[in-house]
């Protein structure tokens, strides 16, 4: 059974950081691609970051040079480090498996993933 797990979540003032995991199971991890989105309350999900099985890596606009996406075959894990934390970095961050065959465009497109994690919190006070 695949499984997404991420976790790391908390609150944080603005101008913080914090590391989130997304440990998955249940497939052959260092095969494939992954990415984090998020939703903030009254808000469509977005894409975040992405890393695929080369480490090639793919951040949004309002991420880049803030955020940084790296893993760990050896661990199954995903990382996601956000430095220079802002209010509106609040929201439940998930990570997700890059579905098998997904070309590496349009990375945000939420139907290119086809397992989800549960999501972690983050909230970030002014």
């Amino acid at each position: 059974e695949v499984q997404l797990q991420a976790s790391g979540g908390g609150l944080v003032q603005a101008g913080g950081s914090l590391r989130l995991s997304c440990t998955a199971s249940g497939f052959t991890f260092d095969d494939d691609g992954i990415g984090w989105f998020r939703q903030a309350p009254g808000k469509e999900r977005e894409g975040v970051s992405s890393i695929n099985n080369n480490r090639d890596t793919h951040y949004a606009d309002y991420v880049k040079g803030r955020f940084t996406i790296s893993r760990d075959d050896a661990k199954n894990t995903v990382y996601l480090t956000m430095n220079n934390l802002k209010p509106e970095d609040t929201a439940v961050y998930y990570c997700a498996r890059l579905g098998y065959g997904a070309n590496w465009s349009n990375l945000f497109l939420t139907h290119k993933y086809d397992y989800w994690g549960q999501g972690t919190l983050v909230t970030v006070s002014s």
